[in-house]
Order: structure tokens, then C-alpha cells, then sequence
């Protein structure tokens, strides 16, 4: 059994005189125990409500909706009452936001922040909360972490904010982490020290991680399995390998062209995918991605594809796909 099993995971956002919003449409996917799964996509894919909701922060009520199942080693995370789920999260089920300047509260130290994880799922307390306060911070690479401690968010650097979420989110051993965008506002050089952090506690602890990301570059040096979502619904899955070679999904084929090559040649132009995410069918209607895709065809519309799985398990929702030469690279893209 996996260690986090989401099926069929739904999100929607109703108002009052406003229509609808399907953010998560039947999001499926699995995480096993020192496995790392990437989540990728543009912006308004449906990847970071999909952790919201796993990790039980969306808004209750309000016009949000959760439908679907989230098993955490068997438990439905989903099904768990505010005051059971406060006891997980943190201790079992932990997370690391994309944006560290609002998610630490700017008027308490961040000693006081990351003492509260301990405190609160742990039980320590005074000193011994402090040395693993201290402990923490110099294992997320934190220099001077006595007096780092004792500063506020705005007088650490970008990286180092970035470091102390981690630090919180590690604190108490957690089985799985969620990494919302944990790279998105920092330099290449800290991308490349956070990424190889998160790579080693994985490593040391055995913690299963799922990196949620736009970036594809980020993937192919930590996922071991990748979901590509687009309009809330998972459009491809692979192992790393399989997907960077030989793309199924014409979405996943243009965000692999919107990528940056060393080895391009001289004036080779990046190739964008046209239009934007907002440029798509609701699922009944066809294909969400058709608006935008070169490969459309008159099957694309009508009906919503079906997730096609072939038998080394690589799966996409396409009735179209691209083709594979005999070397395994996509054809013709």
C-alpha cells in the first residue's frame, strides 16, 4: 500500500450569481514511502489546491467543496474531524509554502515559530526546545542559528526564510512533506542548495515527498515519478525517465519546449504554448487542452478524453498523442 493514496480528488469553488470553479477535477495519484512525485503545471492547473486540501487548510464552508478520498497510510485524511486532522498535520503530514515572507507571521521570532512545532507534537519545552530549535536550523544550513533565532522574517534573506519553513516543516520527522513551489523567488544558486536539501532528507529519513512545480527542470533532477495537471485534471503520468524522453501529451511536449537548452543552437527560439490556462473547455466538452493544441482533432471535442495507460504504466489523456521514433523521443514536435 502507498503511503499517500489520493483518488478521484475534486475541488470546487461556488459563489452566489458567479459559475462554478472546478479547480480539482478527479485528481489521482500516488506517494510511496522515500519516493519523491512531482505535480506539475502553469499557474491555475489545480496543484497547489490539490495540497490545500490533502492537507485539510482550505476554507470549511465558504462555497468550497472536497470530494474524493486522500488515504495517509490508510487513513482518509479527508474524513478527519479539524481537531484530528490538527494532530496530523505537522507531526505525520507536513508542508513547505511557496512564499516564506507571508507564511512566517512577521512579528514573532522565528526561534518562537519553530519551538511551537516542537512544543505542540512533541512536548518540549524551555531549553530543550531551544538546543532542537538550534539543531534545526543548522541542519537546514543556517549559519549562527543562536542568534538566527532570536531575528524576525524581514531581517533573514529570501534563502534563509525559505531554510527556516523547512526547518519547521522537518521538525518533527514528518513521513510525508509537500513542497508547494519551494524554489519559485529565490536565485539559481539557492534553487540548486534547497533542492539538494529536500533530496537529503528524503535520503537520510526515508520521508516521501511530493514536489509541486511549473518547473520542469526542477523535476528532472528530483522526481522519481512526475503527474503533469492541466484544468484540474492529470493529463499525463510517468516515471521520470519515460515522460522526458518520449512525451505522450501535447501539453507536456510544450512545457518541455518552453525550456531552456544548453545545448540549443545559436538563435534557436524558445517555443511557447500559445493562448494561456485560461483558455480552456470544461472537461465534459472535450479536451481542456484543445483551445491551445497544435494536434487537435475532431475527437478532441464532445467528450473528455480518457486516462490511456500503456503497459510500462505510462499514462496520458489524449486521443492524439504524439508519435515516438525508435529512439523513444517524441516525433514531429
Amino acid at each position: 500500500m502507498a503511503l499517500l493514496d489520493v483518488d478521484e480528488l475534486a475541488v470546487t469553488f461556488a459563489r452566489r450569481g458567479q459559475r462554478t470553479v472546478h479547480a480539482v477535477d478527479g485528481v489521482s495519484f500516488s506517494v510511496d514511502a522515500g519516493e519523491v512525485t512531482g505535480l506539475v503545471g502553469e499557474s491555475g492547473c489545480g496543484k497547489s489546491v490539490t495540497s490545500l486540501a490533502i492537507m485539510g487548510l482550505l476554507p470549511a464552508g465558504k462555497g468550497v467543496r472536497v470530494q474524493g478520498k486522500a488515504a495517509f497510510d490508510g487513513t482518509d485524511l479527508l474524513q478527519l474531524d479539524p481537531r484530528a486532522m490538527r494532530d496530523v498535520r505537522g507531526r505525520d503530514v507536513a508542508m513547505i509554502f511557496q512564499d516564506p515572507l507571508s507564511s512566517l507571521n512577521p512579528v514573532v521570532p522565528i526561534g518562537v515559530q519553530v519551538t511551537e512545532v516542537l512544543v505542540r507534537h512533541r512536548g518540549m519545552r524551555g531549553e530543550a526546545a531551544r538546543l532542537e530549535a538550534e539543531h534545526l536550523l543548522d541542519r537546514v544550513g543556517i549559519p549562527d542559528p543562536t542568534r538566527r533565532l532570536k531575528e524576525y522574517p524581514h531581517q533573514l534573506s529570501g534563502g534563509m526564510r525559505q531554510r527556516a519553513l523547512i526547518a519547521m516543516a522537518v521538525a518533527c520527522q514528518p513521513r510525508l512533506l509537500i513542497a508547494d513551489e519551494p524554489t519559485t523567488a529565490l536565485d539559481v544558486t539557492i534553487q540548486a542548495q534547497i533542492l539538494e536539501l529536500l533530496k537529503d532528507l528524503v535520503r537520510e529519513s526515508g520521508t516521501a515527498l511530493v514536489m509541486i512545480t511549473h518547473d520542469l527542470g526542477v523535476v528532472a533532477g528530483m522526481c522519481d515519478t512526475i503527474n503533469v495537471l492541466y484544468g484540474g485534471r492529470v493529463v499525463e503520468t510517468a516515471r521520470r525517465r519515460p515522460l522526458f524522453a518520449a512525451p505522450r501529451h501535447p501539453y507536456t511536449v510544450g512545457l518541455l519546449g518552453s525550456i531552456p537548452r544548453l545545448d540549443a543552437g545559436h538563435g534557436q527560439r524558445l517555443r511557447p504554448i500559445p493562448g494561456s490556462v485560461r483558455d480552456l473547455l470544461p472537461w465534459p466538452d472535450g479536451c481542456a487542452f484543445a483551445p491551445r493544441c497544435a494536434r487537435q482533432v475532431d475527437a478532441c471535442l464532445g467528450t473528455a478524453p480518457q486516462l490511456l495507460r500503456e503497459p510500462d504504466g505510462h499514462a496520458f489523456r489524449c486521443v492524439n498523442p504524439p508519435e515516438t521514433d525508435h529512439t523513444g523521443e517524441a516525433a514531429g514536435e
